[in-house]
């Protein structure tokens, strides 16, 4: 049963860009007790995406007990070997972007490395990792360190509807007067983007769920549950791989995976 219970955790769950080996630390937590947490991708080849992350901006390969990581300013992401149904695109979650100091060598890295771009200019580099997973690059010169997360794009129906979710349940911000269609939490803003179009849910996908660290997940978890919200997995402590964590889905259908012990790794 324990083995059943880690092997869900885990599916759930060099060279930069100038000089210097990028270093990653999650912010602090809102008000409500949450920030970013981790992206987890469910890949054929882990070893192909962790090569590109590492190789071309410097990610940390660190490890939560039998749990391997990639650690990159304010954000981990996690690759589990398996066949995705699909890609991003056309999902709830169509991608995750990052901020770097410098575009034109992200562009240069990501080339080098094979990587198909369907948008390279000045501003914004839109590109394709393999299975599909679409990731967007944006220029922010000013940046303290080589890159760091940016956002996460929901599509769906009901704009409004997803973003009170948000703030109601993780203390998400409220929307800027520069632009109204966003809000997040501290490591993690949220764009959405309004279709009418059906969008599947992302379980099963190559870009499979999105992660928030939370403090004190227990009582978290429970305060969620006392106001109907529906966990996929309720709370579990998982010394396995060092973390205590649980599953929910939100409304439009992208898998969320909470956790409590990444900070500090």
């Amino acid at each position: 049963m324990l083995k059943t219970v880690v092997l869900s955790a885990i599916v759930a769950c060099g060279a930069v860009i100038g000089v210097q080996p990028a270093q990653a630390q999650l912010p602090a937590p809102n008000a409500a007790g949450v920030s970013a947490g981790h992206i987890h991708m469910m890949v054929r080849d882990p070893a192909a995406h962790r090569k590109v992350w590492v190789d071309a901006f410097g990610a940390q390969v660190v490890n939560s007990g039998t749990l391997e990581l990639l650690k990159l300013p304010g954000i981990f992401l996690v690759f589990f070997r398996a066949e995705p149904s699909m890609g991003s695109e056309g999902s709830a979650l169509d991608h995750f972007a990052f901020r770097v100091k410098d575009l034109a060598a992200t562009s240069a890295k990501l080339k080098a490395a094979g990587i198909p771009l369907t948008r390279d200019d000045s501003v914004e580099i839109v590109a394709i990792f393999p299975d599909k997973v679409k990731i967007e690059f944006y220029a922010a010169p000013a940046l303290a360190v080589p890159i760091e997360h940016f956002h996460v794009h929901h599509y769906t129906a009901d704009v409004d509807g997803l973003r009170a979710w948000y703030a109601k349940y993780f203390g998400a911000a409220a929307p800027t007067a520069t632009n109204p269609n966003a809000m997040g939490v501290p490591g993690m803003s949220f764009s959405f983007r309004k279709t009418e179009a059906p969008q599947a849910a992302t379980k099963g996908r190559s870009l499979d769920h999105i992660g928030f660290e939370v403090r004190d997940l227990e009582a978290f978890t429970k305060q969620l549950a006392a106001d109907g919200v529906v966990l996929e997995l309720s709370f579990r402590d998982m010394p396995a791989i060092g973390l205590k964590i649980a599953f929910l889905i939100d409304p439009n259908g992208t898998r969320i995976e909470l956790t409590e012990g990444l900070a500090k790794r």
